[in-house]
């Protein structure tokens, strides 16, 4: 009589599974996709259980939770298995605690974030940048430059603006209304007056390239295929703005950019210009620790900002990003790794990819 490999060398078998790296490594990604159990203790586990690593011959796997119940074992009182994940328990507080700074007039302080999420300050703050890769403070000041964005386009008040985004007074936001808005408030309402923007246009292996900066750095990157639309592109997000091209030097910013994008692991070390709603920039930091040669599913994303049912919104905040290659959008792809829809075209977005697979 044959018998199987499990049953000549048990130890063989689990560890010729792949699921054993992500047992070793304590893979959280691997959460729910697989469960473990060990023998000698009676109990089953998450793949990222903290628990002291079981001996491979005592280790079985399980497709569900109810496949080991039914074997016998219990659910682990350490990783527990049944319930909520301590990642998936610390991002579902994050996201309530968003809720409430969204909510409030004002800041709410760190020690009242805390409690309401039933951390310690130290807890709270780590936990918060880990997940949404801002500070509560940050996050705070993000969602309240989104509320003047909008009140600006609305009144005709520049102090409304400011006192109903939340800021105490007029000094402490023209403190910051230039890192806020990019200008003035008063400049930002007229669609960029008085703003400065340069820019210049290249040629790079994916087509026409145009690359803007303003007073904090580039504020653009657009690809295409006819330069004469890439600048029309540029008019449409500042319509007011003085457009100031192809001055002497500025082809050296455009080479930079360039070089991103024929040789991904040299980097972009120029400053960028950011500017988007509170959650169009947690999706984009979130992009940025994509590295290259890696990819991410919209999900993905929406699980790293602590919002995983926002996953159509992440879709159309990578939509929004007029910062080609330097946040990169084109490393988010659909659940099952095919490329999904791209600003510049699905060809380029493969291509990039590509190059970046290959770097």
């Amino acid at each position: 009589m044959i018998k199987s490999i499990e049953t000549e060398n048990p130890a063989a078998a689990t560890t010729n599974d792949p699921r054993w790296l992500s047992v070793l490594e304590r893979d959280k990604k691997a959460d729910g996709t697989f469960y473990y159990s060990v023998k000698t203790t009676g109990v089953y586990c998450r793949p990222s259980c903290a628990a002291r690593l079981a001996r491979p011959e005592n280790v079985h796997f399980h497709a569900t939770s109810e496949d080991a119940e039914k074997s016998g074992f219990r659910a682990c009182k350490r990783c527990k298995p049944t319930g909520l994940s301590l990642t998936e328990e610390n991002t579902a507080r994050i996201a309530r605690v968003c809720r409430l700074i969204e909510r409030s007039e004002s800041s709410p302080s760190l020690d009242k974030l805390a409690k309401y999420a039933g951390m310690s300050v130290f807890h709270l703050h780590r936990t918060f940048k880990a997940i949404t890769g801002l500070t509560p403070n940050g996050y705070a000041a993000a969602h309240r430059s989104n509320r003047v964005r909008k009140t600006l386009a609305k009144t005709q008040s520049v102090t409304d603006a400011i006192y109903d985004a939340g800021f105490n007074s007029n000094s402490r936001f023209y403190e910051t209304s230039n890192e806020v808005l990019g200008m003035t408030p008063t400049d930002f309402r007229g669609g960029g007056a008085n703003a400065a923007i340069r820019f210049a246009i290249g040629e790079c292996s994916l087509g026409a390239i145009l690359v803007a900066r303003s007073e904090r750095g580039v504020c653009a990157v657009l690809i295409g295929d006819d330069p004469l639309l890439l600048v029309h592109d540029l008019q449409d997000q500042f319509p007011k703005a003085d457009l100031i091209g192809n001055e002497i030097g500025y082809e050296e910013l455009v080479a930079k950019v360039v070089g991103l994008i024929e040789k991904p692991g040299l980097g972009l070390d120029l400053p960028l210009d950011i500017q988007g709603t509170a959650f169009q920039q947690r999706v984009w930091k979130a992009l940025q620790q994509i590295p290259a040669g890696s990819t991410a599913s919209y999900t993905d994303i929406a699980k790293i900002i602590g919002m995983p049912k926002a996953v159509r919104a992440v879709a159309q905040a990578c939509g929004a990003n007029s910062l080609a290659v330097a946040i990169p959008c084109h490393r988010v792809v659909r659940n099952d790794g095919s490329l999904s829809g791209y600003r510049w075209g699905v060809e380029r977005k493969r291509a990039l990819l590509d190059r970046e697979m290959q770097a």
